[in-house]
């Protein structure tokens, strides 16, 4: 695997030798010092040139970067279109190295450096940037809610708790696990997040997709999270359902009181709610 000083080498010189490119960025993971360095990491870099048609319109100049195992193109796809502005070059090299390379025309330079903060240039061959940004990644750190956001976190839990109810009551367990898996889990650990700002701060991140929360929740907590993840049946998806229903009251409880905000009244009628339609159409 090449060293990270072969792959900003090799990036560098090509961005050197090329007129089109003018400036050199890069993103994400590898300017935040907060994360620890592995292997997996990509290089997010971005390219601010003249001329993207004359780019885009031939990939022979990729080769410059290594053997490729796969290269994905979101803004040109059909099946999933990139909404992102630019083009962009998704690539993994048979040496393990993933680079995602972006093209985007020099005058989104000034737009460029309010879209993120994690962000470190790279090449500036025309002084554009006077003052290069220091990398942080103080957007991504923990947000201490309103009283208005905890209560839409509940609403939007409790509400959605009834679409896996009926897609189970139905027997229709892919319905019933999307919506537990992409609505109810993604509130409940938002909420978790609540509670972990309460008591450590709202000064630091935990990760996109909540990768280290691990790091800051009890050993039992984070069991507890594990065991929602089995769904592979109606039977355990009424029990990962049940203690999901079981840990957002005792975490948004906690939240509530540690912030001063109202406890909803969502918990109580939708437990009922709940446990009625179970009996009614599993009996139990």
């Amino acid at each position: 695997m090449r060293t990270e000083g072969q792959v900003y080498g090799m990036i560098l010189d090509f961005a050197k030798s090329d007129e089109r490119i003018r400036m050199v960025t890069l993103e994400g993971s590898r300017t935040n010092v907060h994360i620890p360095r592995d292997e997996f990491q990509d290089y997010d870099i971005t390219f601010f040139v003249t001329d993207m048609d004359s780019f885009t319109a031939d990939d022979a100049w990729l080769h410059i970067f290594g053997e490729r195992l796969i290269l994905q193109k979101p803004e040109d796809m059909e099946l999933f279109p990139a909404v992102e502005r630019g083009f962009s070059y998704l690539m993994l090299f048979d040496d393990d190295v993933k680079i995602d390379l972006t093209l985007l025309p020099l005058d989104l330079t000034q737009e460029y450096f309010t879209w993120d903060k994690l962000v470190k240039v790279l090449l500036d061959k025309d002084g554009r940037v006077a003052s290069p940004p220091i990398p942080t990644d103080e957007d991504y750190h923990l947000q201490c809610p309103t009283a208005g956001m905890f209560d839409d976190c509940c609403n939007e839990f409790w509400n959605t708790v009834t679409y896996v109810v009926k897609g189970l009551c139905r027997r229709e367990i892919l319905f019933a696990i999307d919506h537990l898996n992409e609505i109810v889990r993604k509130e409940l650990l938002r909420m978790v997040s609540w509670l972990i700002g309460t008591e450590k701060g709202f000064h630091f991140s935990i990760g996109k997709n909540y990768k280290f929360l691990d790091q800051y929740v009890s050993e039992e907590l984070w069991e507890r999270i594990m065991t929602t993840y089995r769904m592979d049946s109606y039977a355990h998806m009424w029990e990962s359902l049940e203690e999901s229903m079981a840990l957002f009251r005792e975490v948004s409880g906690e939240v509530a009181g540690r912030l001063a905000y109202p406890y909803p009244p969502y918990d109580e009628k939708i437990s009922g709610y709940v446990a009625r339609q179970k009996k009614k159409y599993w009996n139990v």
